[in-house]
Parts: structure tokens; C-alpha cells; sequence
């Protein structure tokens, strides 16, 4: 039985739909999330995105989380 890993980092969101590139110039391809009430992981880094309504939001909002968690895919306009 393998232990339990704990996310590399917990991301505290306010919208329902991120986006995860692994941050800096070595990260991964662009994923879409949806952070759903248990929260979602990053298939790639394994970053834990909880939204701050939730339960489970009990780390402190992440410095980088406006370039990795955009409110809308770049190109979209409202």
C-alpha cells in the first residue's frame, strides 16, 4: 500500500473554471479545470485548485493564482 500524497500546492479560487500551465517557463500544457465541490487536481502537476465557498479552502490564496487561473480563456471577450 503506498502512501497518501499531499498536492505540491493548493490553490484557493473563486470561479468554477481554471486553467493550470505549471507555472513559469518549464511548465506543462494549458489545461481547463472544473473545480467542482471536492476540488480537482492538475493531471499534469498535480496542483489542487478548492474554491474558496468550499470546505476544504484552507490554504491561503496563492501569490501567482491570476496568472495560472484566469477568469476567461485568452481571445474570449464578454
Amino acid at each position: 500500500m503506498s502512501p497518501v500524497m499531499d498536492a505540491p500546492e493548493t490553490i484557493i479560487v473563486d470561479d468554477a473554471r481554471v486553467a493550470c500551465d505549471g507555472g513559469g517557463a518549464f511548465g506543462h500544457p494549458r489545461v481547463f479545470l472544473h473545480v467542482g465541490p471536492q476540488g480537482v487536481d492538475c493531471p499534469y502537476c498535480g496542483c489542487r485548485f478548492v474554491r474558496r465557498d468550499s470546505a476544504g479552502a484552507t490554504a491561503a490564496p496563492s501569490a501567482h493564482i491570476a496568472a495560472i487561473a484566469p477568469k476567461a480563456p485568452a481571445g474570449d471577450t464578454a
